[in-house]
């Protein structure tokens, strides 16, 4: 489970449809909880692709990251996991996004179609790393 505030919602979306046709991405703090995570701030970043997968792909640069840590630690919050958009795509992990993941975090994604929101999942990889499985997005305030 995945507790995510309205205002964070709709950020995430902004940036989504801000960043549209390309491929937003951004990290997500907050808090683990014994049965799931509380999202307390998102920080919108920049997709580092400069290449025409931009449209199908992110990147994070490290300085980026670093900034993202920085801002947990202030907080004291922790990095909890990250979102990106799926321009023209379902908000369905990617293999390319699979490869890539980590264990234990959170990837919200967001289905931008033609320039606007149409849906937002959460999903976990597993630790085996073989899929993702979907976490369940209480919004609320």
């Amino acid at each position: 489970m995945v507790l995510l505030r309205t205002e964070h919602y709709n950020a995430i979306v902004l940036h989504a449809e801000a960043d549209y046709p390309y491929e937003c991405c951004g990290i997500l703090l907050g808090r683990f909880l014994s049965d799931g995570k509380q999202i307390l701030d998102v920080v919108p970043i920049s997709n580092a692709r400069t290449d025409e997968a931009k449209r199908t792909r992110f990147l994070i640069e490290p300085h980026e990251y670093l900034l993202g840590e920085k801002k947990a630690r202030e907080r004291e919050l922790d990095i909890i996991g990250f979102y990106h958009s799926h321009p023209d795509h379902s908000a369905i992990p990617s293999e390319y996004d699979r490869l890539h993941a980590w264990p234990l975090y959170s990837y919200i994604i967001v289905s931008v179609k033609e320039g606007s929101s149409s849906e937002m999942f959460s999903w976990q990889l597993q630790e085996d790393r073989e899929r993702f499985f979907p976490e369940l997005i209480i919004e609320g305030n």
